[in-house]
């Protein structure tokens, strides 16, 4: 293959950002990012859950969720300065992007978490 064939076309994100968890989880649900398992315990009740499927062959997921900055802490570990809760509820996310997530994106001058 020429090295033009195995450049990709560039995706948006990876960063995005919700107002809190539950709007998150609720963009997640429609998109189907979320899949019910069931599970059984020693003593072979079932119980079934949610659970995020982070991981596919199309996407990946990487809920970093709230970003806090800053503060100050003694020698043993004593708080000296609180620090700061940024706005949001952030996401890294690489794949097909779903409906009305482009309003989510963001562009962080300085990522605090990036997928390697």
């Amino acid at each position: 293959m020429a090295e033009e064939e195995l450049k990709s076309t560039p995706v948006p994100g990876p960063f995005f950002k919700w107002t809190n968890e539950a709007a998150w989880v609720t963009a997640a649900k429609a998109a189907g990012f979320y899949t019910t398992v069931t599970e059984k315990d020693e003593e072979g009740k079932e119980t079934t859950k949610e659970v995020l499927n982070a991981y596919t062959h199309d996407h990946a997921i990487d809920v970093v969720g709230e970003i806090y900055e800053g503060g100050e802490w003694d020698e043993e570990g004593k708080e000296i300065k609180a620090p700061t809760k940024l706005d949001g509820y952030h996401v890294n996310y690489l794949g097909p992007l779903p409906t009305g997530w482009d309003k989510k994106e963001v562009t962080p001058k300085a990522p605090h978490r990036v997928f390697a």
